[in-house]
């Protein structure tokens, strides 16, 4: 008997092991056999599959899965103050890899645990910020490393005021997470994108969204208004 598949494992999941045998939305796909390599928290799999190759022959390939789940971020703004909310946490694949001290700066988010996106974003804002949010934006939704994690990553924005912390914040101490925030103004976050000081993606990713066509976006700008380019750049417009 084996935890994951035939008997449950820590987290009382049994079956992993059927996890992706059953697709058939590419013909030039064919899965062969999965096998779970750990389930301890998240789950590892090698999947085997027989891959039709653009000029017709066939192969035998073998690639390895994480599966962590999905999950949501959320990026705090204010735009009468022009700043974000973002937290600051150790990470330790970060500090093995070159990260000086594996503390990143983020923008807040988990894992969905079953909930949806917008609940989990609601969420991790309050454990990890202290703050309740009001009305938040989905802004797209994003497979952030596809050549090996399944995640994908639920992106939002919402507006944040002084007054809705709530005193909290600071993330699950029984979880391990030890997480201050930290709220900076929003050109400042930008330089630190450039300068390397920011280097998370998804954080990385919502403040360029910000600058381009979130709460920060230039108000008059033809080049992010698609009726000016059309009318003065010809090559935009539509056919």
């Amino acid at each position: 008997m084996t935890a994951g598949i035939d008997t449950p494992d820590r987290r009382g999941r049994t079956g992993l092991d059927r996890q992706g045998r059953d697709l058939t939305g590419n013909p030039r796909v064919r899965i062969l056999d999965v096998e779970v390599l750990s389930c301890d928290w998240y789950v590892l799999r090698k999947t085997t599959f027989d891959y039709r190759h653009s000029d017709g022959h066939w192969s035998r390939e073998q690639r390895e899965t994480h599966d962590r789940g999905d999950g949501a971020t959320v990026l705090l703004h204010n735009t009468a103050r022009r700043t974000v909310l973002l937290t600051r946490q150790f990470r330790l694949p970060a500090y093995v890899n070159g990260h000086p001290d594996g503390m990143l700066l983020e923008t807040a988010a988990g894992l969905l645990d079953g909930d949806r996106p917008e609940e989990a974003i609601r969420r991790e804002a309050a454990e990890e910020t202290g703050h309740t949010i009001g009305a938040a934006e989905h802004v797209f939704d994003v497979y952030m490393s596809p050549g090996s994690v399944t995640e994908r990553l639920h992106f939002f924005a919402a507006p944040y005021e002084t007054a809705d912390f709530s005193g909290g914040g600071g993330g699950i101490a029984a979880e391990g997470e030890d997480i201050t925030t930290v709220e900076l103004p929003f050109s400042e976050a930008l330089a630190m994108v450039r300068d390397g000081r920011i280097a998370d993606a998804k954080t990385i990713m919502l403040l360029q969204w910000a600058a381009l066509d979130g709460p920060f976006r230039p108000e008059f700008r033809a080049e992010f208004r698609p009726e000016f380019r059309a009318e003065f750049r010809p090559e935009f417009r539509a056919e």
